[in-house]
């Protein structure tokens, strides 16, 4: 285990090094001049003159490959540079929201397998029935929904129309103190979106897997030595048919970041989705190469846990071999 995680983390400078190579060349390439986004309606008055001394000033005017190598050895040392957009350093930028992106991902995604395996577990005991129809017909259109037109559905039934959960944000409007009541109110609607737009997989997986286990030959040896179905269930099927779903969590991963950033745009949720958005507009070179950093480095150790997860549930599977 100690090995390959090595060799992983080995491999993951060379990608990380690419990325961020890639997105200062994309951002330069971009139509969008970071000294216009900076100086925002100023820039419209100002003079050639002063625009090219902002530019001088921001480094925009040096060559992609010395902008990226600057950034890149500040970075090692800890230094992220300074947002041209929110007039922050990058690490407080990252600081100020990362947390709260991470307890909204994190949430959701446990709600996610949860409820994923629950439902696909019942639709697989008794698939042709009318339940595996409607749980999968759920799960293909589910998955068919874009998660920001969940979230307005979401807000327009239960904000709007019930009045039963805010709207958004992350506190009471009037309210400066967030406290764990208003969080827990304020976070149900985004997460239980951002967790129906990563349910289908998880359904459909496990609903496949324990459905093919059932009818594997141990399991119905299990069956005629008269054991309980609940102990069938539990101790072979769940356990063979639950290996195919522990891939999906590496997998989801891309998509669990860009589905959060939609949720927290719909819900006003106080993530990293503004400042991703307000960074790509901008042509935020240090900006945007930190949140890209951290987004691949995410998808990175998601794969690496289901590896490690998979060869844990499997000992077939030999980490170093």
């Amino acid at each position: 285990m100690a090995r390959m995680t090595a060799r992983r983390a080995l491999l993951a400078v060379p990608v990380l090094l690419a990325v961020t190579l890639g997105v200062f060349a994309l951002a330069a390439a971009s139509p969008f001049d970071p000294v216009k986004a900076y100086a925002g309606t100023a820039g419209l008055t100002a003079s050639q003159e002063n625009l090219d001394q902002i530019r001088h000033n921001l480094g925009a005017d040096r060559p992609l490959l010395a902008r990226w190598w600057d950034w890149l050895t500040h970075a090692l040392t800890g230094d992220l540079g300074d947002s041209s957009t929110l007039r922050a350093p990058v690490s407080q930028v990252i600081g100020e929201r990362i947390g709260w992106s991470v307890l909204l991902c994190a949430l959701a995604f446990a709600l996610a397998v949860v409820l994923g395996t629950l439902l696909g577990v019942l639709a697989a005991r008794r698939r042709g029935s009318l339940l595996d129809r409607a749980v999968g017909s759920a799960a293909y259109v589910l998955e068919a929904a874009p998660p920001f037109w969940l979230g307005l559905l979401a807000v327009w039934l239960f904000a709007l129309r019930l009045g039963v959960l805010p709207a958004g944000g992350l506190t009471d409007s009037g309210t400066d103190v967030a406290t764990a009541g208003q969080i827990a109110r304020h976070i149900v609607l985004p997460a239980v979106v951002l967790a129906l737009s990563q349910l289908p997989w998880f359904v459909l997986y496990v609903r496949q897997g324990v459905g093919d286990a059932l009818e594997e030959d141990p399991v119905r040896g299990a069956r005629a030595r008269g054991l309980r179905e609940r102990t069938v269930l539990l101790r072979h099927a769940l356990r063979s048919g639950l290996l195919p779903v522990l891939t999906l969590i590496g997998s989801r991963v891309p998509e669990l970041i860009t589905g959060a950033l939609l949720v927290e745009t719909v819900f006003s949720w106080p993530g990293i989705a503004a400042a991703t958005v307000q960074a790509a507009t901008g042509v935020d070179f240090p900006l945007l190469a930190a949140l890209t950093v951290l987004a691949t480095a995410a998808v990175l150790v998601g794969n690496l846990l289901s590896d490690l997860l998979y060869g844990l549930a499997d000992p077939r599977v030999a980490f170093d071999g």
